[in-house]
């Protein structure tokens, strides 16, 4: 089962699908922060790959966050959201 969880990251509200049926309730932590890292890089419109490379930042690092293996910082997460915003909602008017 499929469900939504509305989140705010810097002026961006991130809509995250999760699966109930592995979660069995509303995501957090790690699992949170993989949801809104995969989020917000979908709204960039970029691969994996094209991502990390964009931010400068390893593509492993990257495909661990949004898998839940490892857990970013909040202070990452804000900046990347806020550099996702800027460089391409803004710009498109989104």
């Amino acid at each position: 089962m499929r469900d939504d969880y509305i989140l705010e990251i810097e002026g961006m509200n991130l809509n995250i699908e999760y699966d109930r049926t592995k979660d069995e309730k509303e995501p957090t932590g790690k699992r949170l922060t993989a949801y809104a890292i995969k989020a917000v890089r979908e709204q960039s419109g970029m691969n994996r790959k094209d991502f990390a490379e964009w931010l400068g930042i390893p593509y492993r690092t990257i495909s661990d966050w949004e898998h839940g293996e490892r857990q970013m910082p909040d202070y990452v997460l804000r900046l990347i959201a806020y550099k996702v915003r800027m460089e391409f909602i803004e710009k498109r008017g989104d």
